[in-house]
């Protein structure tokens, strides 16, 4: 199939983006199996190399790396409005989740031991299982790539931080320009286009640089709250790689270590962000809605989510047109094939901890995830359908 052919509408990225963003329960590593399911197997937007290049692309830019996946994703679809899309349907109903947490609205029974959470948890297990083995066949096939993937893997697992992440698909890369053959241009190569012009990435790359030094100062010299709010989020969601549970170090000192916002209150909001779908970063709308000296409730927490994320709208729409004409170089291609083996490695890394660790903990967690698997796998459930299924199976069994 030619992946290239098809070009969707905004509302179409839209409609797909909301269903994952009310069902992609298990962090961003379980997103990208998501994405995969519902982008790679079911929809064939793009390939199953354009898809971990995207990924690899993601995970060395600062920022959500799940949240620009699907940015990339959305704007490859449909351009701009793609993209603009992408990121308000898969944000918006973990912010809302989030903003009613901060508003007094208890109504996610976001208890560590709650039946239904350990279901989305088993959940996840199998839909980055899935992932992992549906793209180890295609991108860590040959002993090669193998040894390449278990490498990532042994370092994403021996250094486990968002510098390891980082160097394990450098590495991977690395492994890849000198010890692979040039693969021929994947399927659909073509369809690597991205409707940015080279100009229009190099002026968001430069505001990207000139917003991060500049904010601090300006900042300091308003003396507005408002401003204030978006250089302490701005800053969060420019200094993180992998994004997900990363930024809560920066988040906690940029609130709680500044004496804006109370211990407990900063741990009742990382509480119930662990059981909402979506991006981790939504928590930046809870903490926003809360900050005393800024605009609180609905503004406090929509500055604070604008400014958060960004940084990535600005090095996706920076990044990619750069890339797209890299990844044309057979040379750049060996690099490519490395990087995509050591993506499966960091899936591989991540199914362990958190995703089994976390989400495999009892015989029945084990037995719910399991099924999933099987329905995933061999029934071809879409991966939306068993995450609710298996919340209902433990919301009345476990």
């Amino acid at each position: 199939m030619d992946h290239a052919r098809g070009k969707g509408s905004a509302l179409e990225v839209f409609r797909v983006f909301f269903l994952l963003g009310v069902t992609s329960f298990g962090g961003p590593v379980a997103h990208l199996g998501y994405f995969r399911d519902a982008f790679v197997v079911r929809r064939r937007w793009l390939s199953e190399h354009a898809y971990a290049e995207l990924v690899a692309l993601c995970q060395f830019l600062p920022g959500p790396a799940s949240s620009q996946v699907g940015m990339a994703i959305g704007l490859r679809r449909a351009g701009y409005a793609g993209m603009l899309a992408a990121f308000v349907a898969f944000t918006l109903p973990s912010a809302l989740l989030m903003l009613g947490f901060a508003l007094g609205v208890e109504a996610l029974g976001a208890e560590q031991g709650a039946g239904w959470l350990l279901g989305l948890k088993a959940a996840a297990v199998a839909v980055v299982a899935h992932a992992v083995l549906g793209m180890a066949r295609s991108l860590a096939a040959g002993a090669r790539r193998a040894t390449i993937a278990v490498g990532a893997m042994a370092v994403v697992l021996l250094a486990p931080s968002s510098l390891g992440q980082v160097l394990a698909i450098a590495l991977g890369a690395g492994a890849g320009l000198l010890w692979l053959t040039s693969p021929a241009p994947p399927e659909g190569a073509e369809d690597g286009a991205v409707p940015v012009s080279r100009r229009t990435a190099v002026v968001s790359l430069v505001l990207f640089v000139v917003l991060l030094v500049a904010l601090p100062t300006l900042a300091r010299a308003v003396a507005s709250p408002a401003l204030d709010l978006v250089d302490s989020f701005y800053r969060a969601g420019s200094l993180v790689f992998g994004g997900g549970h990363v930024v809560l170090p920066l988040l906690e000192a940029e609130t709680v270590g500044r004496g804006l916002i109370d211990e407990e209150s900063f741990l009742a909001g990382y509480g119930a962000a662990q059981a909402v779908p979506g991006p981790l970063f939504t928590f930046s709308a809870y903490l926003g809605a809360l900050m005393p000296s800024a605009p609180t409730g609905i503004a406090g927490a929509a500055i604070a989510l604008g400014a958060i994320f960004l940084p990535a709208v600005l090095l996706v729409v920076g990044g990619l047109p750069f890339w797209e004409r890299l990844r044309r170089s057979p040379r750049a291609r060996r690099a490519l094939a490395g990087a995509g083996a050591a993506v499966v490695g960091l899936l591989a890394a991540a199914l362990y901890d958190p995703v089994l660790t976390e989400g495999a903990t009892s015989a029945a967690t084990v037995t719910v995830a399991g099924i999933a698997f099987l329905a995933l796998a061999f029934w071809k459930a879409p991966a939306w359908a068993v995450v609710i299924a298996a919340s209902g199976v433990g919301f009345l069994l476990l």
